[in-house]
């Protein structure tokens, strides 16, 4: 077996035959960070974090791996995969942007346009909801123009316009595409549950509007480990490269996600919101990361943590120990991750 492909290794490693769903029950979170404020620990983080090494089994736990829980936008490329599978022709910028919570920058704004010219729609057969850039700059802009909200603007309107371009080509509906029974978010189900190796432990609407499936952190971990190292030519490999090479594409200019990206030689990444996030690099590493209270000041240092754990090289992760805390506009604290979370010796890597 070592003489084998990685993506033969994997088909081994990841069974086809799908588990249970986890449990719906109040995650068991623990604490993954600390906030130090002059030598003294003001708050505390708690959440769960998984690490994964390359051959699919877990190397580190913290806190609740196995229970229900909502992945958020950190399920987008597994979407994407999906749509992919079905049919989607979109590659580089574009497909990076069907996986996308982008920040609104009018490149955002123009792919998504572009997409639905593909398809031969337009704006107005978008059905995520309305709403101002994501990135604080460009929403600041947009407000002082005088613009109101868009359905284009809104971070998931690249899926969105991508949903409805699979639609187009398969013949399916495009007025009711969100409906949970609509043959689109059938097949994504489908590959919710073929890549996370799980069955669906519920299914509730996102905040753009989009069907939402529940499955355990574990699992995420496991999916986004499948598209990293999947064979050339493949959706998940399309999507996977497409990420990587158009990192701004997924989320925007300088956020932390993209940046990452482009710090750790092929990594992928995706966060979402409540303070998720999962990684993957391309020997099948992974690690997924939630932040209990959905803290973005504890995802970015825990998920930075999880992959200097999994061996990637601390070095390459400096900038993402996460923003100091001030007293009287100076440094006095800072938001550090539990000494489990710590390298260990000799581990880096990559």
């Amino acid at each position: 077996m070592t003489d084998a492909p990685l993506h033969e290794k994997q088909a081994v490693m990841y069974s086809s035959y799908l588990a249970d769903a986890p449990l719906v029950r109040e995650p068991v979170h623990a604490p993954v960070a600390h906030l130090i404020r002059g030598g003294i620990v003001e708050g505390i983080h708690y959440g769960s974090v998984v690490v994964l090494g390359a051959d699919g089994e877990v190397q580190l736990q913290i806190g609740d791996i196995e229970a229900a829980f909502y992945p958020r936008s950190a399920l987008k490329p597994v979407q994407a995969v999906a749509m992919a599978r079905a049919g989607l022709p979109l590659d580089g910028e574009l497909l990076s942007l069907a996986a996308a919570s982008h920040s609104g920058e009018e490149r955002h704004l123009a792919g998504a346009r572009r997409i639905l010219d593909l398809a031969g729609l337009t704006e107005d057969h978008l059905r995520n909801v309305p709403d101002l850039p994501f990135d604080p700059v460009v929403r600041d802009a947009w407000v002082r123009e005088g613009r109101l909200p868009s359905r284009l603007a809104q971070n998931c309107s690249g899926k969105h316009a991508a949903m409805l371009y699979t639609c187009m080509l398969n013949g399916w509906s495009p007025e009711d595409y969100l409906d949970p029974g609509h043959p689109l978010q059938q097949a994504i189900a489908e590959i919710v549950e073929d890549l996370t190796g799980q069955r669906i432990a519920g299914v509730t609407v996102d905040g753009c509007g989009a069907p939402l499936f529940s499955i355990s952190l574990h699992g995420l971990a496991r999916a986004t480990a499948r598209i990293a190292t999947a064979a050339p030519g493949t959706p998940e490999d399309r999507v996977a490269g497409a990420m990587r090479e158009h990192a701004e594409m997924a989320s925007g200019s300088g956020r932390d996600v993209a940046t990452l990206m482009r710090a750790v030689p092929g990594l992928l990444t995706k966060d979402g919101f409540e303070g998720v996030q999962a990684a993957a690099l391309p020997d099948g590493r992974a690690v997924a990361v939630k932040i209990a209270d959905g803290a973005n000041r504890a995802r970015v240092p825990v998920a930075a943590a999880a992959l200097a754990r999994a061996g990637v090289d601390p070095e390459l992760l400096t900038e993402f120990a996460g923003e100091p805390l001030l007293g009287g506009g100076e440094p006095v604290g800072c938001v550090r991750p539990v000494r489990s979370l710590e390298p260990v010796a000799g581990s880096a890597h990559a």
